[in-house]
Parts: C-alpha cells; sequence; structure tokens
C-alpha cells in the first residue's frame, strides 16, 4: 500500500466519520490491534512451551533407553556357568557373630548390666 492510499483512505474515513469520531474510532483500532497482537504473542508462547515440553520427554525417553542399554542383562544366558560370588545368592551367616560387633549391641549391653548391677546389690539407707 503507497502513501498515496493511505491518504485517500484517510480522507474517506474522515468524511464517513466525521472529526469528532475518528480519533474514537482509531483508539479503538488501535486497542483491537494491541489486544490481536497480545493473543498472538501468548499463542507463540505457548505453542513453544509445549515444544520444548515434547523435546524434553523425548530427550528422557532417549537417556532412559540408553541408560538400558548400558546395564547388564537381568537375567545370565541360559549356556553360562553361575558364579556364587556374582550370583546375587545371599552370602551364608558366620557362626560367630562377636567377630563384628554391632554398634546397638553394644548400648542394649551396657544399659542391660546396669539393670542387673542395680537389682543385684541392695539398696541400703542409714535405718
Amino acid at each position: 500500500m503507497s502513501f498515496a492510499d493511505t491518504v485517500v483512505l484517510f480522507v474517506l474515513a474522515l468524511l464517513l466519520f466525521g472529526p469528532k469520531k475518528l480519533p474514537v474510532i482509531a483508539r479503538q483500532i488501535g486497542k483491537a490491534l494491541n489486544e490481536f497482537k497480545r493473543a498472538s504473542n501468548e499463542f507463540k508462547a505457548q505453542i513453544e512451551s509445549e515444544i520444548t515440553q515434547l523435546e524434553y520427554q523425548e530427550r528422557q525417553k532417549k537417556e532412559r533407553e540408553e541408560a538400558q542399554k548400558i546395564l547388564p542383562p537381568s537375567q545370565p544366558p541360559p549356556e553360562s556357568v553361575q558364579s556364587a560370588r556374582f550370583s546375587g545368592a545371599p552370602e551364608p551367616a558366620k557362626a560367630n557373630d562377636s567377630d563384628s560387633p554391632d554398634v546397638n549391641s553394644g548400648a542394649q549391653s551396657t544399659a542391660e548390666s546396669h539393670e542387673m548391677n542395680s537389682a543385684a546389690t541392695p539398696n541400703i539407707t542409714n535405718a
């Protein structure tokens, strides 16, 4: 649209609406265009957000698939020989558990010994 076309439209609008209503109409058109621009920007932002979310989910899916490829198989091949060290079977319990004392067992035995000592010794008071 050239400058001449713009001048012709302005003169035509001035004749149709008059000098008093033309500024009001121009403000309304400006507000409508501003609202349209804002809605368009919100729509663009929403679309970009959805695309980003989909890309993130796709990236997470690829990372999980790659992690599955890296991990060893959950079941050994049928022709493999099973080793007790790597089989995941629990080790048999030791016969003598006193070699590795438990942290809490020391506290319990101390409390028990205090109870026994207090029960064994009579409470002597001046009578």
